[in-house]
Formats: C-alpha cells, structure tokens, sequence
C-alpha cells in the first residue's frame, strides 16, 4: 500500500499536466474565437443574410414599398422564358473570354518585366500600379474621352495611319473588346503585384544553375518561372473570369446595356429590374441564377483542375 500511494502522485503529474495544456488550449480558443466574432457576426449580415432573403424573396413577388406575395417558382418560369436570359448569360460568358484573351497574360508579362529589371523596379510597380487606384467614375470619364468618335485619342492616332475612324462603344463587334480593355486596364496592375509577389519566391540559384546550363531565357522562364506560377494563375484564373461574368460597372457606366443588348449582362439586368422596374422578387431570382451558375463552374472547374494536377 505504502508504494502504491507514493507512486500515484508521480503517475498523476503527467496527467495533470496534459489536462492544463488541454484546458490552455481551449481558452487560447475561446479567446480566438470571441476577436473573430464581430468580423463573423458583420460578414454574416452584410454577406450571408442578404444571400438567404434573397433566395426567399425569389419565391415571392415583391414590389418597392409593397408586401411580399407568394408565387412559388413563377420568378424562375419567367426568368427562362425571358429572351433577356439567353443574351445575358451569352454576353457575360462572352466578357470572360475578351478578358482572358486580352488582358489574362499581361500582368504575367508585365511582373516578369519588372523582375527581370536590374533598376528602377519601385518607380515601375507604382506606374503599373496606378490604374488599380483611379476611381471608377474617372476612369469613365477618361475612357470616354478615348473612345470619342470625332476627337478621341484611340481615332486620332489610328487616322494617322490612313484607317478610318471606328465607333468603339456603339459598333456590336467593337464594344466588348472596348470595354474589355478598360476593365484590363484597371485590374492589371493589382494582379500583376500578384504574380512579382510570387516570383520573388523564386530562389535565384534556380536561375544561376539553369544560365550554366545553356538554358535561355525563354527556357527560364518555362522551366522555372512558369511551374512556380501555376498555382497562382490557377487561382487568379478562376476568380477572373468569377469577376468578369459578374461584371456591371464597365457595362453600365459606359453603355446602359447597348447597342441593343450586346453589353447586357445578368447584374446589369438584376439591377434594372430591381431599382428601374422596381420587381425585387423576379431581380431575386436572377441573382439566385447567378450563384447557382458561379458555383457549378467553380466546382466543375475545381475537379478539372485537380485531375490535372493531382498533386
């Protein structure tokens, strides 16, 4: 008995011990979690919330300043029946394919540039940086400017080669391209701080050994640079074309959905037929449309993604 009882306390330290750094644990938890909570609590309100009255609100007709009537899932027959739909959706899907054809690779191109530079690389990230911080509005204003059929300066300077002057905004072939590198011009800048993020990653021994190697430099840069940015193109390529798809302002600042509908897209509809038409239970199931597209593409370009790239 006397050495059961002088050996139980030595059994009990390591015991003890493992339920304080237990408990430490879950009050180092709790603590984490209460400085989360009002950040949780505001997403929660302005992001979760919203989405939810909205898929309720899609099964109702609802008026500005009227009540809220049940109508099952007329919004959604509606929805696809309206001509609007189709063109929407063609339109948006549209935008995205300018967007990775005209502007996908330039950050890439540009964030090489700038890396490869032996001088004056912090002058250059902030003129590339720019645009990123003009406001939308001034960027209106100046892409109008630019766009003008009689004196802007994109006609000017093609009219000194001999070329008759074009109708960027109005001509159907020529508006989504227009508002593509607008829209390019805008967003590279941020992205492209992206990709110099990443390849400043890159250890430059990698390209010390790849020199005495004979590798070139497009060798470099498709033996070293370009797998150590597949996983951030990966992900910058999904949420642009996200973006793209959802575009509005661009659209609606610059061509109110025209000419015709070639520039109609489904948040420009959304918004027309919540605040212009004032129908908040048909504009809600447009936007249920909407998350549903988004995340079927998300998900089917996540699977695709990685069967490729099991790794």
């Amino acid at each position: 008995m006397s050495v059961t009882s002088q050996t139980n306390p030595l059994m009990s330290k390591p015991v003890y011990k493992t339920v304080s750094r237990r408990r430490s644990h879950q009050t180092q938890q709790i603590i984490a979690y209460l400085f989360l909570l009002p950040a949780l609590i505001t997403f929660a309100l302005f992001a979760w919330y919203p989405i939810l009255k909205a898929i309720e609100m899609s099964f109702h007709d609802v008026s500005m300043g009227g009540a809220a009537v049940w109508k099952g899932l007329g919004n959604y027959e509606l929805m696809f029946k309206d001509p609007a739909f189709g063109i929407a959706w063609r339109n948006s899907f549209e935008f995205a394919g300018w967007s990775l054809l005209l502007g996908f690779a330039i950050p890439i191109g540009v964030a090489m540039f700038v890396r490869e530079m032996r001088h004056a690389q912090g002058f250059f990230r902030i003129v590339y940086f720019l645009p990123t911080v003009v406001p939308s509005a001034i960027a209106v204003i100046i892409w109008r400017f630019m766009y003008d059929p009689d004196g802007g300066i994109l006609n000017e300077l093609i009219g000194s080669f001999g070329t008759d002057r074009m109708m960027w905004l109005t001509n159907p072939a020529l508006v989504k391209p227009s508002l593509v590198m607008m829209m390019t011009w805008g967003s590279f800048g941020a992205t492209a701080l992206i990709y110099l993020s990443s390849l400043q990653e890159i250890p430059s021994e990698l390209y010390e050994a790849a020199e005495l190697d004979g590798a070139g430099p497009m060798g470099r840069i498709w033996n070293i640079t370009m797998p150590h940015l597949y996983p951030v193109i990966s992900t910058l390529f999904i949420l642009q074309v996200l973006s793209v798809v959802q575009v509005f302002t661009e659209p609606f600042l610059m061509t109110n959905g025209g000419p015709g509908r070639e520039t109609l897209t489904p948040a420009l509809n959304i918004y027309n037929r919540a605040f212009i038409r004032g129908n908040l239970g048909y504009a809600s199931a447009w936007s249920v449309s909407m998350i549903v597209v988004l995340l079927i593409f998300s998900i089917i370009y996540r699977v695709v993604n990685n069967k490729l790239n099991p790794e």
